[in-house]
This record gives structure tokens, sequence and C-alpha cells, in this order.
């Protein structure tokens, strides 16, 4: 199920190159979950503010407090200079990159700094965050270096009515570096979760939450990474590291997944925003759990939509095949999987 990458990505599968080695192999943890949601302002949806739900940063593996830097071994800070060596170069995407022990939101920090004026490819990274928010304002905390949660700051240039597919794009993005990278299946659930297969189960792992901000948007993307099993939040989460991750170092996980992004989004923006014609719209469809499964879509205004998920449009809407015969477009709300596919 996992998204088909554009052709010249990079292979950081084995963890190693553009600066320190894997850290971590299989087995080094495990973990988390949260719901979807529709991204405010940008037409399909998203999820949290820096990633999926989580468990508070007070079980096993969190460090007493923030702790230092090195408070937990098994789970140790991100390497600023080595992620700053490996991605800005010149004719990047990518502009800046701050790393920081802990934050709020990591959304709400680049949209304040959007409303001041902000160079497009910012990216800002936190090894914790205290008040990471998801639709309707979802709230979760995760322990601290547990995952990867991180936003970046884009200003395309295509009309303003295709950004609806910058959720869904950084979407196909994580998913296709992850699996490259850490050597898990990934699949996607509309508009904004990433799922991953812990034992039989589906769960997921990662989210994902666009917001307008200044002249541009501002997306948020959460994956747990190394959370375990008794530091789960609900039962439907989960993390690289319980889907038998072969790479759980944060490093090479980072690199992979903003390369990725970098390279979807030059596809699409070439593209003028057109996801038919840059592939986009093919890849997100391929690697999406929710086609072909019957559904439940909560809708605003407490309603709901019962229906076969059978195509992603050309807006980035899912279309829901109905009891009565009729295809109906959703651009925002939760999805609920009834049954599974096929």
């Amino acid at each position: 199920m996992t998204p088909q990458p554009p052709e010249n990505q990079d292979k950081d599968r084995s963890g190693q190159g553009d600066g320190d080695a894997a850290r971590a192999g299989s087995g080094q943890g495990e973990g988390p979950g949260a719901g979807p949601g529709a991204a405010s302002g940008t037409g399909s949806g998203a999820a949290s503010g820096a990633g999926p739900g989580a468990a508070s940063g007070t079980g096993p593996g969190a460090a007493p407090g923030s702790g230092g830097r090195w408070s937990d071994l098994e789970r140790p800070p991100l390497n600023a200079t080595a992620l700053r060596r490996a991605l800005l170069r010149s004719g990047s995407l990518w502009t800046g990159v701050d790393v920081v022990s802990s934050t709020g939101s990591t959304n709400t920090d680049l949209t304040a700094r959007a409303a001041e004026g902000l160079a497009e490819g910012a990216v800002l990274v936190a090894e914790e965050q205290s008040a990471a928010r998801g639709r309707l304002d979802r709230r979760w905390s995760a322990p601290p270096r547990s995952g990867l949660f991180f936003s970046f700051y884009l200003t395309p240039r295509v009309p303003v009515e295709r950004w609806g597919w910058l959720p869904l794009l950084a979407g196909v993005a994580t998913a296709s570096a992850v699996a490259r990278t850490a050597g898990v299946d990934t699949a996607l659930k509309w508009p904004n979760d990433l799922l991953v297969t812990v034992g039989d189960e589906e769960r997921k792992a990662g989210g994902i939450l666009a917001e307008r901000a200044g002249d541009g948007v501002v997306i948020g993307i959460g994956l747990n990474v190394t959370l375990r099993a008794e530091e789960l939040p609900v039962p439907g989460a989960g993390s690289l590291a319980l889907a038998g991750a072969e790479v759980t170092d944060r490093d090479p996980l980072l690199r992979a997944v903003l390369r990725s992004v970098e390279d979807w989004y030059g596809q699409w923006t070439a593209a003028g925003g057109d996801a038919a014609a840059c592939r986009l719209q093919d890849a997100y469809a391929a690697g999406c759990a929710t086609l072909g499964r019957s559904v439940r879509a909560e809708l605003p205004g407490d309603q709901a939509l019962l229906g076969e998920a059978v195509a992603i449009d050309g807006d980035g809407r899912l279309v829901l095949a109905t009891e009565e015969g009729m295809q109906r477009p959703v651009d925002a709300g939760d999805i609920v999987h009834v049954r599974p596919a096929g």
C-alpha cells in the first residue's frame, strides 16, 4: 500500500551518509495515534500539530521532568548541525532548520513567525511539545525524543484553490520516505493519517496538520518512532518500532521525509498544482487504505454519511458511493473505516 516515491529521491534506508550513522536498529521501542481532520483554510484535512496522538511525557522512557539532552540514552537528541549540513544546500527548498528542546507547538511557533515575514523553506523541529494540537483542537503529548515533531513553511506559487493538496502531498512524501528508510510498510488514511501494521492490526503512527499562515501554509508532521507499547494512549495507536522498523534513528528519518517533501513539492509546483499531471493524485490513491472500504464520514454539523470510498478526485476530496446510488465528495470530516478493504 506504500505510495511509490518519485524517481530521484534519496535512499537513506541504512541511516548512513549526510551526517551521523543510524544509532538504533529494529526493536528499540514502541508506540501511539490520534484523529484525522480538515486543514484550516487549505481544503482537505490534517491531523496533529506536529504528530499523532501519544502518551503523556511521564511514561517509561520519558526523562523525569524534561531531563538533560542525554537523560534517555535509548532516545538520543537530534544532531542539528548534521541536519543543516545535509539539507541546507544551494538550490534546496529548505532555507533554515531550527531544533529546539521543547515548545508548545511547532505549528503555532511557525505561524507566528510567518505573520512577521518568514522565508519559504523554514523548518522547526521540537524534541518535545507541550501543547500540540490536531483537528478540533485535540491535544496530545509524547515522551521527549520519542518521535519526529516538526513543521515547515511553504508559499506555493500555484492557484490557491489547489493548496488543499498540500497535506495529501505531505502524506505521500512521508509514507514513501518512511517505507524506504525504516523498512516499514505504510498506508494513508484519508485525509491525514499515516498507518502502519502492528501484528495484524492497522494502527496510526503519524498525522499531518496544514494551516494558512502569512502568505503561505505551515505544515506540521508528527511521527511516532520509538513509543513503546506501555506508552500507547489508545489501542489504535502505533509507532515505527512497534511495526518492526529496521531503522529508528530519527536523523536519517527526518532527512528522508524532508527530501521527499521537497521532491514532491517541486513536481507539484512545476505542474501548476495539477495533482494529476505530476502523478500526485495517482500516488495518493495507490497508497490510500481508505479506498475500497465502507466508511462513515462524520461531517461538520453533527451529520454523518455512509458509503464506499471509491476515489480521490482532482481536488483531493474523498468520493463516497452511497446506498442511494449517488457519488458524494467529502472535503472535510472524520473518516471511520467500517470494514477492511476487499
